[in-house]
């Protein structure tokens, strides 16, 4: 689709008209091309097409809408297009493009019209503007509409089937085609079904119109339009709404009806008026869009060329035909907005028709060829801009000039009405209380009063509206002067800089001609000469009144001097401790000369503290002590950090975070027995030191607890014998001994009794002072010292010890031993001197062929190897010293088992009872008689049943006989040591009483015999790991069968994890603290002649519980029954 011919706007090219034929039923396509000037266009433009006022046409809308945008790069014109596949008629409506590129914006309307299968296209420029071929406009009025109508296939053919049946089949359900069809002999059935689907989808004609709005209307700004819509009932309320809004009638909007005709006729239109209009009958709306177009505005007076020269006003006016027309003006093809007015110093006026361009001074840029466009036409002007010329009489001199005089330029120019400025250094210099400019005729003053070194520089004359400009020299002659810009905050001026940094002290120096500047430390001189003397690129400066070019000092040193504009600086490329000291700096040129001093303090973090050390340790912990450091890095020490660690490890751990300000501390949560290795690091405001020097390895190690039950073992007139038990806390530290240490009473002073420690846990005091009370205190010592002392109660009096026997306390009563026992007494006793210990049994001396007496110096040692009954007795233990002497008895009893019972009858029989009698052992074993044991036995078996035990007396009633059984009956004796060897037996049993037979019944014997069975199985269980776990069942057989215990079908055998019982037919497997790997299935198999049998279950041993609680056991109590026929139990 080509393009028209372009219209009034610069931009956007409106499409054509094209007519698209259709023919033999087939569709065509559709494309809709618009060309866009990509010259005016600050950037690559966004393009929207809508259809309507709002519906944005894009991927949403169907493929059968798709967009191309192509630019030429040489024409710069982008073209745009949309096209439309198979056109319906719903295609048709009014379409719109939008075009934006970030500030500009336009758009181009048009319409598509489908009538039958013809397909039209026009379109609607700005402002709702349209134009033909022939008057650069497209008016719809203008389309030219080939229509070709295609008959329509009429298929309303009914089958054959009468009308009323199609009402029937209409308002039948799809269910009921078939019987329907059936009943009234349909065999079309595919072609009724397609009739019937036509006819449901018919649409429905309206009911309230019976005539509708057209899709689109179109007016003329100014005129009025009438929108006419017929109703079928007159009588029917309507309404009418423009955007949604609902139109109140008015001067501008009048309501009309005439029959059922409802007519709006909207007056004087204007461009607010183009607008969606609805009209609303009950339920039903129709709509139509409104499309006000503009008439083109016309150039009654058109622009007229002008020649100017640089600083006049210019007004440029065009006059058009219509009042707040829009106009557009250009300058060289480029647009003049109100928005750039202020930048470009023009004004656009309006005045009623007239539209005027105002340059209040026009300057050589605002000439060029100026255009004024219209939707109606255009025209264009020239302006031409000369310069004016200016003829200088005196030209401006250099000057120069000292401090506090005046400084006058003075130029003078042909044209007595010429102004113009001052510049300095190219910035425009205003009047002051010491600047002063004037204008008298043709000359032009700057006078300057007490000139000061700033006022330096070039000055220019620039006369207004002339390319000419007049410039001179200001040369200020000034002693020089040197600026100190310290950061210190004393009196006098200091810098401090941190060791290690670069410093570089700039000093701002002023003064004409530039002066020369020295730097001075002591006996050291470095001297920098001015710019002028060298040249850039080989700087030198003076060392000790020596010439050397700096190149050379770069490699020799540190420090060097560095001379830029006035900027004398004095560098140091990494400080020192000894870069510390007063610096001079002094600065001459001819007028004179200046001096100043700066004192340079180096700072840096602290040396490491010193003589770090450990003092003391305990069981976790640890004293440490330092010095602070030497030197202090010139800013106070505000504390220390802390690190430990273990001895071979690389890991230090930080023992504070926080800077820690004493010189003593005591590091905690230590293991004891480990050694630990600790270092200090200073803190001031620069930073943290070095690490000191590690501190010998150290262990903490805490002092044992004090010994335990100190007593005294022996006191002579000189001596006393200590003994303790060991502390009851000793640590991984040990212990090395023991020291021993005595007071004497009234005097506070303890004096050691051992110089090294002890080993053992007791020790003699030697050369005591006889008649004195001390008291006496033993302390644990190991590598960590000196434990809590362990102090007897009370003092003790050195003196001669009296003898006293100490008699065991199971040696005050009768000591009771049994025949073939060995006896071993010990008795202690004290005494000083030794004393004679002499042993005695009824007053005489015990025979010592029998009995082995040994006796130390504190205890006598009774033994007998085999003990008989020959030895009880009472034996006299009697030790003395001279005439004094302690005695003691012990008493000694030998016992054996007692003789049989004598004399065992039955004294009386009656009924199932009998009374047995017998009377005591001759021979009671040197014990008293704590019961009989009595028992009996059927003639028959001659087994033999308890029936009494312990019996206190010596008759019992034997009850339960069985009457014609003959019974034996027998006693045993019993004491201390048990049942006597033999019984006592009678000589007579139980008979059937006479007169009396008895005739026994004849029976058959039972056989008791069963096969092994399970009375109770296993059950499975569930148990958790370290639990004690129980697999329980019963089972019953005879003869008694053999149990076998299997796990995973292997036998369970000598396992000490497992304890198998078998309590009267009760079995049990105990599993103690069993683990997840016992779990699996158990049996248990038990056989006998007569067969076997198997019981099985499974057992899960779960993970550890996760609370920390002790081990429980689940406890079982069986309680178990017996009959004739075999064991039970129930669980």
């Amino acid at each position: 689709m080509a393009p028209a011919r372009p219209d009034t706007s610069p931009t956007l090219l409106k499409p054509r008209f094209k007519t698209i034929r259709i023919s033999d039923g087939e569709i065509e396509d559709t494309v809709i091309v618009a060309k866009l000037n990509g010259k005016e266009l600050p950037a690559k433009p966004a393009v929207k097409w809508f259809k309507g006022k709002w519906l944005e046409l894009g991927s949403k809308s169907g493929a059968r809408f798709s967009f191309k945008e192509s630019h030429d790069a040489a024409s710069n014109v982008y073209t745009i297009e949309l096209h439309i596949t198979k056109v319906v008629l719903g295609d048709r409506g009014d379409y719109r493009i939008e075009v934006k590129a970030k500030d500009f914006c336009d758009s181009c309307a048009f319409n598509i019209d489908v009538e039958g299968m013809l397909v039209g296209v026009g379109a609607k420029g700005l402002g709702g503007e349209a134009k033909s071929d022939t008057a650069g406009e497209l008016d719809f009025s203008g389309l030219q509409v080939v229509e070709e109508e295609k008959k329509k296939k009429k298929d309303d053919d009914d089958l054959g089937i009468p009308p009323e049946i199609w009402e029937l089949l209409k308002g039948a359900k799809k269910s009921e085609y078939e019987r329907i069809a059936f009943q009234y002999g349909i065999t079309d059935l595919r072609g009724m079904l397609k009739r019937l689907k036509k006819a449901k989808v018919e649409v429905k004609k309206s009911a309230a119109f019976t005539k509708k709005l057209d899709p689109a209307y179109q007016v003329d700004r100014g005129n009025k339009i009438k929108l006419v819509v017929e109703i079928s009932d007159p009588d029917l309320p309507l309404k009418w709404f423009k955007n949604g809004q609902e139109i109140k009638p008015s001067s501008k909007y009048v309501f009309e009806n005439v029959g059922k005709k409802r007519i709006l006729t909207i007056n004087k239109c204007t461009l607010a008026d183009d607008a969606a209009y609805e009209v609303v009958v009950k339920d039903e709306k129709c709509f139509t869009e409104l499309f006000v177009k503009e008439p083109p505005v016309l150039i009654v007076t058109p622009l007229e060329d002008q020649q100017v020269f640089v600083g006049d006003r210019v007004e440029m006016a065009v006059e058009v035909s219509e009042e707040g027309a829009q106009v557009m003006w250009l300058k060289d093809g480029v647009e003049l907005t109100r928005e750039d007015s202020f930048k470009a110093r023009y004004r656009l006026k309006k005045d009623g028709k007239r539209h005027i361009l105002i340059y209040s001074e026009v300057t050589m840029e605002d000439k060029g060829h100026y255009q004024v466009m219209t939707n109606g036409g255009q025209c264009e002007a020239e302006l031409i801009v000369e310069e004016k010329q200016l003829e200088v009489l005196q030209d401006i001199a250099d000057l120069t000039v000292k401090a506090s005089e005046q400084a006058v330029f003075k130029c003078e120019v042909s044209d007595e009405k010429v102004t113009g400025k001052w510049y300095k250094n190219g910035v425009e210099v205003r009047p002051s209380k010491r600047i002063t400019i004037s204008h008298t005729g043709r000359f032009h003053k700057l006078v300057i009063d007490d000139v000061r070194p700033e006022d330096e520089g070039d000055y220019t004359f620039v006369p207004d509206g002339y390319a000419l400009s007049l410039s001179a020299k200001l040369k200020f002659l000034e002693p020089p002067k040197i600026h100190l810009d310290c950061s210190g905050q004393t009196s006098e001026n200091a810098i401090v800089v941190v060791a290690g940094n670069k410093l570089r002290m700039d000093v701002s120096i002023t003064g004409e001609p530039r002066p020369v500047a020295t730097w001075m430390k002591e006996d050291e001189v470095w001297c920098g000469l001015p710019s002028a003397l060298t040249s850039p690129s080989q700087p030198c400066w003076v060392a000790l009144g020596k010439l050397v070019p700096l190149s050379e000092l770069r490699t020799e040193g540190r420090v060097r001097i560095e001379q830029r504009g006035d900027i004398s600086s004095f560098v140091i490329e990494s400080a020192e401790r000894g870069d510390e000291g007063r610096y001079t700096i002094k600065v001459t040129n001819p007028v004179g000369e200046d001096v100043a001093s700066i004192l340079l303090k180096v700072v840096d973090v602290p040396d490491p503290p010193e003589a770090v050390r450990v003092t003391s340790v305990g069981e976790d912990w640890a004293v440490l002590v330092w010095e602070p450091p030497k030197y202090d890095g010139g800013r106070p020490v505000t504390g220390y950090l802390l690190e430990r660690k273990k001895k071979g490890s690389q890991r230090w751990m930080k023992l504070n975070f926080e800077v820690f300000t004493e010189t003593t501390y005591e590091s905690t949560n230590m293991i004891e027995g480990i050694l630990y290795e600790m270092r200090v690091f200073a803190v001031n405001v620069i930073g943290v030191s070095q690490p000191s020097m590690n501190t010998k390895p150290f262990m903490p190690i805490a002092p044992t607890s004090e010994p335990q039950h100190l007593t005294v073992e022996d006191v002579t007139d000189t001596t006393t014998t200590l003994k303790w038990r060991p502390p009851d806390k000793i640590g991984a530290g040990g212990i090395d001994g023991y020291l021993i240490e005595y007071c004497v009473e009234g005097s506070d002073e303890w004096i050691p009794a051992n110089t090294e420690p002890v080993e053992r846990c007791g020790f003699t005091v030697k050369n005591l002072p006889t008649g004195a009370k001390i008291t006496f205190r033993v302390v644990g010592v190991n590598i960590a010292g000196r434990s809590q002392p362990a102090t007897l109660a009370q003092p003790v009096t050195i003196r001669e010890i009296q003898p006293k026997i100490r008699l065991p306390r199971h040696l005050r009563q009768t000591y009771v031993r049994k025949v073939g026992e060995h006896l071993n007494l010990v008795i202690p006793f004290q005494g000083k001197p030794r004393p004679q210990v002499v042993w005695t049994k009824g007053g005489a001396p015990i025979d010592t062929s029998h009995v082995h007496v040994r006796t130390s110096d504190f205890d006598t040692v009774f033994f007998v190897r085999q003990a008989a009954r020959s030895d009880s007795g009472e034996y006299e233990l009697t030790v003395q010293i001279e005439n004094m002497k302690d005695t003691a008895t012990v008493c000694i009893r030998v016992v054996e088992k007692a003789g049989p019972p004598q004399n065992v009858m039955v004294k009386e029989v009656w009924g199932t009872n009998a009374l047995v009698e017998w009377q005591p052992p001759k021979d009671d074993g040197n014990s008293e008689i704590t019961g009989y044991f009595v028992q009996k036995a059927d003639k028959k078996t001659m087994e033999w049943f308890t029936v009494y035990e312990r019996n206190r007396h010596t008759s019992c009633t034997v009850s339960d006989l069985i009457m014609g059984n003959e019974y034996y009956f027998r006693v045993y004796s019993e004491n201390v040591c048990g049942l006597s060897d033999l019984p006592g037996s009678p000589h007579r049993c139980i008979s059937p009483p006479p007169g009396m037979t008895l005739k026994l019944p004849e029976y058959k014997e039972h056989d008791f015999r069963t096969p092994p069975k399970f009375l109770t199985p296993l059950p499975d269980r569930v148990v958790v790991a370290g639990y004690a776990a129980a697999l329980n069942c019963a089972v019953r057989g005879h003869p008694k069968p053999k149990v076998v215990w299997m796990k995973n079908k292997m036998e369970i055998r000598e396992d000490p994890k497992f304890l198998m019982t078998n309590q009267q037919g009760v079995l049990t497997l105990n599993i103690r603290r069993p683990s997840p790997f016992d779990s699996g299935t158990y049996s248990c198999r038990a056989v006998n002649e007569l067969g076997e049998a198997l019981a099985e279950c499974k057992l899960e041993v779960r993970g550890e519980p996760g609370g920390g609680g002790a081990l429980r056991s689940t406890h079982l109590t069986l309680i178990h029954k017996a009959d004739g026929a075999g064991q039970t139990c129930a669980l």
